[in-house]
């Protein structure tokens, strides 16, 4: 847990996604997708709750079920751009510390959201924290949509990839029907905490090479030399909403 460490939470919640269109208002047991998310972080120790949308429908719906909501500009190239915005508009200090909980993650328990901003809070020399867990199966491990990290000894990342790594060179020259044993592959969960010092830097920054390619923005931070802190779930995080079949399993799922 976070040992009282003051922070908010802010969902960002795109309409138009080009998988999903009007994916945080799908209803999931009655409520629109965005409400499920809203009331996990509720359940943290956040001091503030804010959904930021640049769609009126978005905004209009989270008004009527008693949340905050913050307008955004349409243009914004990443969600930590429309953090940024947020964090602006909010006039929050540069110190604050900020979670970003992404709003198609209807399960996400409250406690992984205290545990990024209780580890970013006490690694001061990280700017961003992140969670992660093993990745079990090969299939996983091979998948480009799953993104995989390698960290340090101390918790800090090395590298983010969409390719697998890291590479077992010799296990795999022999056979690959499964992930050779002691590998320690990790799966990168997207729930970020950040200062908001370092969201006023990061805008400023032009797209990195390497985030370009691979199309993770949490590049452009190891490209600038900030420091990422990485850290195993302490819960598991159900998978989010992607797609119409994630839907119509997170719908049997809340069903119950």
């Amino acid at each position: 847990m976070t040992d009282s460490v003051s922070f908010d939470v802010v969902i960002p919640a795109r309409f138009g996604s080009s998988r999903l269109p009007g994916k945080p208002l799908a209803d999931i047991a009655g409520k629109p997708m965005i409400q499920h998310v809203y009331e996990r972080a509720g359940e943290s120790s956040a001091e503030r709750v804010v959904v930021a949308t640049d769609d009126m429908r978005v905004a209009e719906a989270v008004q009527a079920f008693g949340g905050e909501v913050c307008m955004t500009s349409a243009d914004h190239a990443s969600g930590t751009d429309r953090l940024q915005e947020v964090a602006a508009n909010l006039g929050l200090a540069e110190d604050r510390i900020i979670v970003n909980v992404q709003g198609d993650e209807p399960l996400i328990p409250a406690a992984v959201i205290e545990q990024v901003a209780g580890n970013l809070a006490r690694n001061v020399a990280a700017g961003v924290a992140t969670l992660a867990e093993p990745i079990q199966t090969l299939e996983d491990f091979q998948n480009p949509n799953i993104v995989k990290v390698v960290a340090s000894e101390t918790g800090l990342a090395r590298y983010f990839s969409r390719a697998p790594i890291p590479w077992p060179r010799d296990a795999f020259a022999i056979e690959r029907q499964e992930l050779p044993e002691g590998l320690n592959a990790r799966r990168h969960i997207g729930i970020y905490g950040y200062r908001v010092a370092l969201l006023n830097r990061f805008v400023g920054w032009p797209m990195a090479p390497l985030e370009r390619f691979e199309c993770l923005e949490q590049l452009r931070f190891l490209y600038h030399d900030e420091q990422i802190h990485v850290a195993d779930a302490c819960e598991v995080v159900p998978g989010g909403v992607d797609t119409e079949a994630d839907l119509e399993r997170m719908r049997r799922l809340l069903a119950r």
